[in-house]
């Protein structure tokens, strides 16, 4: 999971910190999260106006737009390794949920060339990040339309942000949280996951690969290859992968028959080889524990082809069905490495299954990968960072800290931009897990979890969502339990340890505690 901090805030294909109010919830409305919408863009009579530019999500409030959803992407791309840049076609099916006369696209950094709504030419400009289109006709609330958008890319521009990750033989991107719109235009909120299917021509002698599962490979003129990819299910956008290399693909089977693809540097394969092979044993582990079967249709692991350290500040990051990794990172010992990858790999259910709703419901994404990774970590004897070997040890000390989080980085479910992803999204987030845990106990727990994400399967999730399950699996109103540890300001008692006690919160620090410089940064505990 990385972190950065901002200043603001073919077409056949397709047709096949939030304030805390008293009551301790957040005090901005959150946009929709299983396919509503707010209706802001309707206007009285019919009348088409401008689809708003936002979804107004507390963490990033620019982000996203209404008066429609994206019910499925085709991307094709074509990487060009002389010049090292990308030629694209976005061709998009939306369906409107407003009389539109207008309609956006989250976009930066793009060389937009031109727009067709349904085949016919569009007018667009380029406003911020933002990308206007404004169709030939007006859209009818619940038109079906294509919008198919050509432009250009350069990944090694330089810009505010960029989900962009150039290596010395092409690239791959890493588009969490906000950066999925410098690679492609698109509505880049968690809230509005789609259907992606892929096609990357590459020179022959590098590979493309992309989220889901290979389905054609075709040989091109001019020594050209072009690989076509399709997911089974919807993805958000910030967890699209698109890589072109030297890689080659290594192939084998998890439980259950799941077909697990490596996407490696074709020069450390053999290198990597005891890495990789510990994938299968993880996802039996998870599987067991969740009681919820591995929910997509491959999995694997990315070493990104580049030893640059500065080519990505971050360890490891979750995009659906490949997870992207320093190759260096992989070569240590089991011990060192095993933790953080099934801290990625429970990311497969919290945060790709189950997408936030708004960015502020980060917790259940990084909360529950740190939770499963201490304990898969634990019960290996493993010791952790800080040299403790058990949940209880390594809780009780966070516990002692979290006046102290919540007086610099805000309440769990209360982050801003500037503090996101620090330890509080992370260690804050297991805490609140393991004190839930020990009020209701392992098996009510558990049963919470897996009704969870089953209800919300490839959709998107709120925290009150989540209050809502727990309160229903457990038979009991547990919204003010939860609240009191999402949203309060002061940490409460710990179920089942009156003798836990709390450190007197001293003055912040300059940066919120885990941000330690930079534009990413790793908080994750199983590290």
């Amino acid at each position: 999971m990385r972190n950065r901090t901002r200043v603001t805030a073919p077409a056949a294909a397709l047709l096949g910190t939030a304030t805390v109010l008293a009551t301790g919830a957040p005090a901005l409305a959150r946009p929709f999260s299983t396919g509503e919408r707010s209706g802001a863009a309707r206007a009285g009579g019919g009348t088409p106006v401008p689809g708003p530019e936002t979804l107004s999500d507390p963490v990033y409030p620019a982000l996203g737009n209404d008066g429609y959803r994206v019910l499925a992407y085709h991307l094709d791309l074509a990487y060009d390794a002389t010049t090292r840049l990308v030629d694209a076609t976005a061709t998009l099916r939306v369906r409107t949920t407003d009389d539109l006369s207008r309609l956006s696209l989250d976009a930066l950094g793009l060389d937009i060339r031109s727009v067709r709504v349904d085949g016919r030419t569009a007018a667009f400009e380029q406003a911020g990040e933002k990308l206007r289109i404004t169709p030939a006709r007006p859209l009818r609330e619940h038109d079906q339309v294509t919008v198919c958008v050509e432009y250009g890319a350069d990944p090694g521009r330089v810009l505010a942000h960029t989900a962009w990750v150039p290596t010395t033989d092409g690239f791959a991107v890493c588009p969490q949280p906000d950066s999925a719109h410098t690679v492609f235009p698109c509505n880049d909120h968690p809230s509005d996951k789609a259907d992606f299917s892929f096609r990357i021509t590459v020179p022959s002698g590098l590979r493309g690969v992309a989220n889901g599962t290979l389905t054609r490979t075709e040989r091109l003129s001019g020594g050209r290859t072009a690989y076509s990819y399709r997911s089974r299910a919807p993805i958000a956008t910030e967890l699209v992968q698109i890589t072109v290399g030297d890689y080659v693909i290594r192939d084998r089977r998890g439980p259950h028959g799941l077909p697990l693809r490596d996407v490696v540097p074709a020069a450390r394969a053999a290198a990597l080889e005891p890495a990789l092979a510990l994938t299968a044993g993880q996802v039996a582990w998870l599987e067991e524990r969740l009681g919820v079967a591995f929910p997509f249709e491959t999995y694997g692991l990315l070493p990104c082809n580049s030893d640059d350290p500065d080519a990505f500040d971050f360890t490891g990051l979750e995009t659906q069905t490949l997870t992207l990794y320093k190759p260096n990172f992989l070569l240590q010992e089991e011990a060192k490495i095993g933790s953080h990858m099934m801290h990625e790999l429970v990311h497969s259910w919290f945060g790709n299954l189950v997408s936030p709703a708004t960015w502020a419901d980060l917790w259940l994404n990084e909360g529950h990968a740190d939770f499963y990774g201490l304990l898969y970590r634990y019960e290996r004897g493993w010791p952790d960072s800080l040299g403790m070997t058990t949940m209880e040890a390594r809780m009780k000390d966070t516990y002692a800290r979290g006046d102290q989080w919540r007086h610099d980085s805000g309440p769990v479910a209360a982050p801003d931009a500037v503090n996101l992803f620090d330890d509080q999204r992370y260690l804050g987030g297991v805490l609140t897990l393991y004190a839930f845990r020990e009020l209701v106990g392992e098996d009510v727990f558990h049963r919470v979890e897996r009704t969870f994400l089953d209800r919300f399967r490839n959709r998107s999730a709120s925290t009150q969502d989540y209050i809502a399950v727990a309160s229903e699996v457990s038979g009991q109103d547990l919204s003010g339990f939860l609240r009191d540890w999402l949203y309060g300001t002061t940490t409460p008692r710990m179920p089942g340890h009156p003798d836990w006690t709390v450190t007197p919160v001293t003055p912040a620090p300059a940066t919120p505690h885990g941000l330690r410089g930079g534009r990413h940064h790793d908080n994750s505990a199983t590290l």
